[in-house]
Order: C-alpha cells, then structure tokens, then sequence
C-alpha cells in the first residue's frame, strides 16, 4: 500500500488493490474468458460466441478484488455522458455540492467559498440544472441523529445487561464509505454491530430530495435525477449500495409499485472537483473565475438572511466534536464553548478528546465512547476526488490551504439551532430518532463474503 498512507492504515491484509499483472475475475474486454486448456467435450458445446459481460458498481463492492485499479469499467452510470444524457431527457436534475468540494475549487481557483459556489450555481444552471443546494444542511441532521443515537446508546449500556451494554459502546462513525468497506469486507459482525446506524450526508440528502423535497418542489421521486459533488470516489460504491433503493409509492400514495425502484442517487458523476478543473469548465470554453454570482437556492443551503454561509467546523464534517458537546450537555449538564483542546496521540490523524479532567467520569473502562473514523489521512478535505497539488506544491501545503479556506466566510453554527432542519422535522420527519427518522435516515451493515477466487488471489 502507498507509503503516503499513515503506518496505521497499512495494512498487509488489505485486498482492495490489484497488481498491473494480476487480472479482474471477470473479463474487461465484455466478453467472458475461455480457459487456456478447456476439456474437449468444453469446446464443442461453445463453438458460439458468448454474451458480453456487464460488470456493475455492486459487482465490484461484492469483490475483494480490484475496486481501486479497475474502477474505469464501474462508471457506466455515473459518468458526464450520463449525467448530460438525462438533462436532454428533460429529468430534473438537482446537484448536492459538499462543503470540502467547495473548498477544493475555492483553493484551486484563489476566490473565496462563497464566491465558489454561487458561481458553481451559474455554470450548472446554464447547462439545465433545477437546483443546487448544499450538503452542509443535510449534515446537520445527520448530526443531529448521530447525538441521539449516542445519547440512546449510552443510556442503554448503563442497564444492568452487561453482555448486551457490550456492543452498544464505542459507537463508530458511518460517515466515510471507505472505512464502510472495509468494515464490512474485512472486520464483518465484530465489528458492524458498533457502527452508528446513521447515513452519510449524501446519502440523506438523496433520501430528503426523493421522500420530501420533490414534493415541496411539484416533482414525482423517479422525475429527480441527483447528482452529487463530493470529495471521494468511494462516495460512487455508497451510492450503488441496495440499502439505498427504494420503491416509489403507487399514484394511490399507500402501495409501493414493485416494478419502479430508484436510488437515493443517481450519479456521483462530477468525480470530486476533477471534471470541473480539468475538463466540463475547459470543455464548455468557459473561464470558471469570470462566471457571473448567481443566487443560491436557500431550500436546502445553510444560508443566513446576510447572505453568509454557516455550518460546524470539523472539516470532515465535525462529528467527533459535535457529539461530544452534546453528550457533555445533556449527560453531564456541561455547556462547552470554544475550541476542543484534542490530545494528539500517535500522530495530527490520531487525536482524542476527554472530560474525565472536569466531571471525573469513567464508563466501563471504556476510554473511547465515540470514534470518528476515516479513511483518509487528515480526513475529506484530503479525499482522492480532491483537486491535486500545483505544479511546485506539496500535499501537506495543500492541505493547509484548504484547511484555511474550508471556514473562509462561513459562520460557525450549532447543528441543533438550524432553521432549515428544525423545518424538516416539523414537515417530516417529526423528531430525532422517531420511526421515520430511522427509516429515512438510518440504514444496516452487512459482512461482504469474499469469493473462492479472491481468496485464492491472496493466498
């Protein structure tokens, strides 16, 4: 594994990867392999010649074989072809730009976030787009549930069943799809059972749109093709996953009709930035700095009556810290302001934060309650969909960059003060953790049982 990896997360078991001479257990080139010496009787039964193979997302993260180095023959649904296609077909096309993208382009380009996105706004507008909101709303709901888990968690484990307190805590986090996969292909039911139930912000945001939204907005679910920006190609795995389709009521609204289902969505087909760099912004002739600011789309964006952007800090989406200023609050009756004093303990990727100091509390010998996880050293911001360092520019300067500009003109915000979620509780959802919240909201994990074959390849 690539030496730019902490020495945590190389890992010698890790099966994600496939060596250039090593080949995918299907055939790329559409149609089937014929085995290189095939009985007699074999080749007289196909003489014909076979059907071209179809390799789909879900194929791939059923595999432990080559998800990273095969990944060009996975797109074939999320791809700009794609994307362009349906805005010709008249779907209305709504994206979700996540906040580290935006952060991205804004670094890349020297204009400030704000200015990114409005002008964002006007470059996917002119090609057909409905809307664009940001995810940075959809996040705070996500945090909100995560809270509420935690607390629902932590209450459950001071019963007196200690076998079944076992594996309520720590509670990990489920925001990165990475970490996800590799849970669920290499660590299986030891682990799952630990990792909090909720969905990532995209994945929510695809839920809102579809199960809500469209409705505000005088659209049928299957009418709403979404696209979402996002700072990591494994975003375009979580996507693909069943757990995230689902059937769309029949014209009654009480049955579902079998025969339409529909993912929370549709493409991640903007691959993180890189497209709007180096080839839609270039492909369209249009220089991205000199795009007039058009008004942002206030229905999902964290926007203030001024006009400034706002949302938590946590550049990976402020799970770890969000959850621990609540857990202080509504546990320990503690308000904590100002910045978290995290212990750097291995190294800046391994940090922890404790309020054992203040409240002199312990639970179950348990030191670590919730656990913010990534796969990526110094988390989103530093994603693989994530525009790449100039010419003369280190990845530790870029990432220093973005860490600057990531809060540039956006106004720190507690999740549970935002109007624009307090609305969708009150229109949808009812209130967190209520039945609708852990149907829409929450989803399972399941261990991946690796094929004969790539166990073989390892061994």
């Amino acid at each position: 594994m690539s030496e730019k990896f902490s020495p945590t997360l190389r890992l010698g078991d890790l099966s994600d990867f496939i060596a250039p001479s090593q080949a995918c257990v299907v055939s790329l080139k559409g149609l089937k392999a014929i085995p290189k010496k095939p009985e007699p009787q074999v080749l007289a039964a196909n003489t014909h010649q076979t059907e071209p193979v179809k390799i789909s997302l879900k194929d791939c993260l059923a595999c432990s074989g080559c998800i990273t180095s095969a990944e060009t023959v996975m797109l074939e649904k999320q791809s700009l072809d794609e994307f362009l296609s349906n805005i010709n077909k008249g779907k209305s096309v709504i994206v979700s730009l996540s906040p580290q993208s935006r952060a991205s382009l804004a670094a890349h380009f020297g204009i400030p976030p704000l200015k990114v996105f409005k002008k964002l706004t006007t470059f996917l507008k002119s090609l057909g787009v409905k809307a664009v909101f940001d995810t940075c709303c959809i996040r705070d709901l996500t945090l909100i549930e995560t809270c509420h888990e935690f607390i629902a968690r932590y209450k459950q484990s001071q019963a007196n069943d200690v076998e079944k307190s076992k594996s309520l805590l720590p509670m990990l986090s489920s925001s990165c799809p990475g970490w996800i996969c590799y849970a669920e292909k290499q660590l299986g039911s030891y682990i799952l059972t630990y990792i909090s139930s909720v969905k990532s912000p995209q994945q929510s945001m695809g839920a809102a749109l579809k199960h809500h939204i469209c409705q505000t907005m005088g659209f049928r679910p299957e009418e709403i093709y979404h696209v979402t920006v996002m700072p990591c190609y494994d975003k375009k795995l979580e996507a693909a996953r069943e757990d995230f389709v689902f059937q769309v009521e029949s014209n009654d609204g009480i049955h579902a009709d079998e025969s339409l289902c529909i993912p929370e969505v549709d493409c991640l087909d903007l691959w993180g930035n890189i497209r709007f760099d180096t080839g839609e912004v270039k492909l369209k002739e249009i220089d991205f700095k000199t795009l007039e600011d058009s008004p942002l789309d206030r229905q999902l964006t964290n926007l203030d009556e001024q006009g400034h952007l706002y949302g938590v800090s946590g550049s990976s989406g402020g799970y770890a810290e969000t959850v621990f200023r609540n857990a202080a609050k509504v546990l320990f009756g503690r308000e904590i302001d100002g910045p978290l004093d995290f212990r750097i303990i291995r190294n800046s990727d391994f940090r922890e934060l404790s309020l054992e100091s203040t409240v002199k509390v312990k639970t179950r010998k348990c030191d670590y309650q919730y656990v913010e996880v990534m796969a990526c050293p110094s988390g989103c911001l530093n994603g693989g969909g994530q525009i790449k360092p100039k010419a003369g520019q280190s990845p530790k300067e870029l990432i220093k960059s973005l860490e600057t500009v990531y809060m540039e003109d956006v106004l720190e915000a507690d999740p549970f003060k935002n109007p624009l979620v307090k609305r969708l509780y009150d229109e949808w959802l009812e209130y967190p953790g209520s039945e609708k919240a852990k149907r829409h909201m929450h989803t399972g994990y399941h261990p991946v049982v690796k094929s004969i074959t790539a166990q073989l390849h390892n061994w």
